[in-house]
């Protein structure tokens, strides 16, 4: 399978990424059992197939020993040109509290030796309590091993534009902001995109597919519940659509983008990939890359193989005008996670 050149974006002057990103929070627990040796043998499948990108974190599970183990069968079987294939994004998330270098260092250099890298390629940091202002200074000495060379890009997951702006206008170069975005949580469309295309800064978006929610499993099925939401992400994402306008609102939706997608011939989640990636400042979306127990390879590639017209975008809209305002009810993007 080759992937079209519309799969790519130059990211950054070093970094040339795949759009759809392989996400690895499933590898952390909760989204079925992990076996290594299979996961890494899925791992080569998404990277023959062309999907290059991962998106990780240190409390991912096994998710950074997992790329590097990755890398060192890449060495072995392929030679170590081809590691210039591979780009894997990782996160610290630290409690809050005082930083120090040393601290900073010591955490980076973790994620180093894990992922087997002398370089991270995107190191993209979470904070959870803004009240507590440590979350400049760990920028600060993260900024430095930047210029040391320990960390090529620095970016942020799940802050919001107010704190972007207190980042940006310390003078700390942050090259993108991972956010939930999507055909039910669209509160990036509020403040977030236009703060990022003022000032150069890329999104990368999760929950994309609502964990799996958007598809045509869902489309005239009755209102899952408890047991029946058999993974964390079904379980987040379904509180987002009762927030959003509920399960009634929702199974209109997904018929109309089973309309959508029967024109196209692709599927529902392709069409709710296609609609996020077509946004300003949108990089990539992050799918969920459950390694070894379900592959989603051949589907994802058909995001690339169409475009939604005028007339796709006015049938969406026109439901999604029927939902509650997220952004009232919950707040800016991240805020789910500080209330």
């Amino acid at each position: 399978m080759n992937l079209p050149t519309s799969s790519r974006l130059q990211f950054t002057s070093d970094l040339n990424i795949c759009r759809i990103l392989n996400g690895m929070w499933q590898v952390s627990g909760g989204h079925g059992r992990i076996n290594p040796p299979t996961a890494i043998q899925s791992m080569f499948n998404y990277m023959d197939a062309g999907f290059t990108t991962w998106d990780l974190a240190d409390h991912y599970g096994p998710a950074e020993d997992l790329i590097g183990e990755f890398r060192r069968q890449v060495i072995a079987t392929r030679g170590e040109e081809a590691l210039s294939n591979i780009q894997a994004f990782t996160k610290w998330v630290p409690r809050p509290g005082k930083m120090t270098k040393n601290l900073v260092e010591e955490n980076i250099n973790i994620s180093l030796k894990r992922m087997d890298v002398p370089s991270l390629d995107l190191m993209q940091f979470h904070w959870w309590e803004y009240q507590d202002k440590n979350y400049l200074d760990a920028l600060k000495f993260m900024a430095e091993l930047q210029t040391e060379g320990k960390i090529k890009h620095l970016a942020l997951t799940n802050f919001d534009t107010e704190r972007l702006r207190i980042i940006t206008d310390a003078s700390i170069k942050i090259v993108s902001n991972q956010v939930q975005f999507s055909l039910v949580d669209r509160r990036p469309e509020v403040n977030m995109v236009q703060f990022c295309q003022q000032h150069d800064i890329k999104l990368f978006t999760y929950g994309t597919v609502c964990g799996g929610l958007l598809s045509e499993k869902y489309l005239g099925k009755p209102e899952p519940r408890g047991s029946e939401l058999t993974t964390v992400s079904l379980r987040k994402y379904k509180n987002m659509i009762d927030g959003w306008g509920g399960w009634h609102l929702f199974q209109e939706l997904l018929s109309t983008l089973k309309e959508i997608a029967e024109k196209h011939n692709v599927s529902i989640p392709n069409v709710a990939v296609r609609y996020i990636l077509d946004k300003p400042t949108v990089a990539g979306v992050i799918v969920g890359a459950r390694l070894g127990v379900s592959e989603h390879i051949e589907d994802n590639a058909r995001v690339f193989k169409f475009t939604l017209d005028a007339e796709d975008l006015n049938q969406i809209d026109a439901v999604c005008r029927k939902s509650r305002d997220l952004y009232q009810l919950i707040g800016d993007c991240g805020d789910e996670y500080r209330r």
